[in-house]
């Protein structure tokens, strides 16, 4: 048999009776739909966690005080040594080292008149704006300690402005911090949320004020921005030496941002992996009822079977023609599914753009490819149910 009287034969048998097929493919076509709507919020939801993090830049290493193997408060309690102000000035002038950024957080009432919000007050250094690319809308940011000791400056995050300011100019005024008195420099730019994290709502103070205000005597965290000129792996090699040699130990963590990064692609793609796994098992409902129509075929076309049969047609002729019903149906299924959820994604992301959605190539491929085998499985057994009729039997039940 031709390639196109085979052709001819498959696609006519799935035209014969079009609302039979329609609904056969139906199942697989709801199975591909909830496939693409799922693994895109996934791939949507990975994207933007990681173009959140990676606002901040890619060439950053970040050292947190204490020797852990994972990350938190114990770090900090079970440190032999705090990281100190001293440890950050002795790493600015590191070979490669663009901006080194030290870092100490925490909450507290911020006052201005009878206005009072309440909201988190980060302690930071003079590169902070231009190692993390957080524009000013007005003002400056904060600038180098004069004499070892920072002025009490402040800088609003562009919420935190709007709130004790109501969009009036807040330059050179007066504000307490935790209960201590500020002068105003400053007002950010928006900039957003990270997973959650609101960059808007803060102020900003001096590292060593920060330290005094939160009564601590180690920082939080010390970033490092490192040109392009060298790797992540000899940055970090460069920043343990210099730590090693003051602290005579390495009681310290060092992380880059390749390796967070990585992490966290890792976590997130095993995460829409899980999605698209579960959304596929309303594709084996859809391959049941393939299995169930094409049984019921199998019965309806005894008579053509033997009538194929006795003009010549093999059994292995006749096993490709029912194999390659099923899987037409679950392509035009999987077909009409993926153009379905493309279009309710389309129309959601004009509806929502900030919605993370993101349609991904591979998994489109994959669940098509997917349904396809789906169809030649369910299909296998009623095909070779009609491979194994004699020709002599099935012409009787014409």
């Amino acid at each position: 048999m031709h390639s196109t009287d085979w052709l001819h034969l498959v696609f006519s048998s799935v035209r014969y009776n079009p609302l039979k097929s329609l609904l056969t493919a139906l199942g697989i076509a709801i199975g591909i739909a909830a496939v693409t709507l799922l693994t895109s919020l996934g791939e949507g939801v990975r994207m933007y966690v990681m173009d959140n993090f990676s606002q901040f830049g890619t060439r950053i290493i970040a050292v947190s005080p204490g020797k852990n193997d994972t990350a938190g408060m114990g770090g900090v309690l079970n440190s032999v040594r705090l990281l100190t102000m001293e440890d950050y000035r002795s790493l600015i002038n590191l070979p490669y080292a663009e901006h080194v950024v030290a870092s100490v957080q925490g909450t507290g009432p911020i006052e201005f008149g009878e206005r009072v919000r309440n909201t988190d007050i980060y302690g930071t250094t003079p590169s902070m704006v231009q190692a993390w690319d957080f524009p000013l809308a007005s003002g400056r940011f904060l600038p180098e300690a004069q004499g070892g000791n920072s002025r009490a400056f402040v800088v609003l995050g562009h919420k935190v402005w709007q709130e004790l300011f109501k969009g009036s100019n807040a330059l050179g005024q007066f504000i307490r911090v935790g209960g201590q008195r500020f002068r105003v420099i400053g007002v950010m730019k928006p900039k957003g949320s990270m997973l959650g994290f609101d960059l808007d709502d803060m102020v900003y103070i001096p590292a060593d004020r920060a330290l005094t205000l939160f009564n601590r005597e180690g920082l939080m965290e010390v970033d490092v921005v490192f040109s392009a000129a060298t790797t992540s792996e000899n940055m970090r090699d460069i920043v343990r030496k210099r730590l090693i040699e003051r602290h005579g130990q390495e009681d310290f963590t060092i992380v880059t941002q390749d390796e967070m990064l990585e992490s966290l692609n890792s976590i997130l793609s095993v995460l829409t992996m899980g999605v698209a796994a579960l959304g596929s098992i309303s594709l084996l409902v859809g391959g049941v009822g393939i299995f169930t129509i094409m049984t019921t075929n199998v019965r309806e076309r005894t008579p053509e079977i033997g009538l194929l049969r006795a003009i010549g047609i093999s059994r292995r002729q006749l096993l490709s023609l029912f194999l390659g019903e099923a899987v037409l149906l679950s392509v035009i299924g999987a077909l009409a599914g993926m153009f379905g959820a493309l279009a309710l994604l389309a129309i959601t992301g004009l509806i929502m753009p900030d919605f993370p959605i993101q349609p991904s190539p591979l998994y489109l491929m994959i669940s098509l490819i997917f349904s396809a085998l789906i169809g030649l499985m369910a299909g296998m057994g009623p095909a070779w149910q009609a491979a194994k009729l004699s020709p002599i039997e099935a012409l009787r039940d014409e």
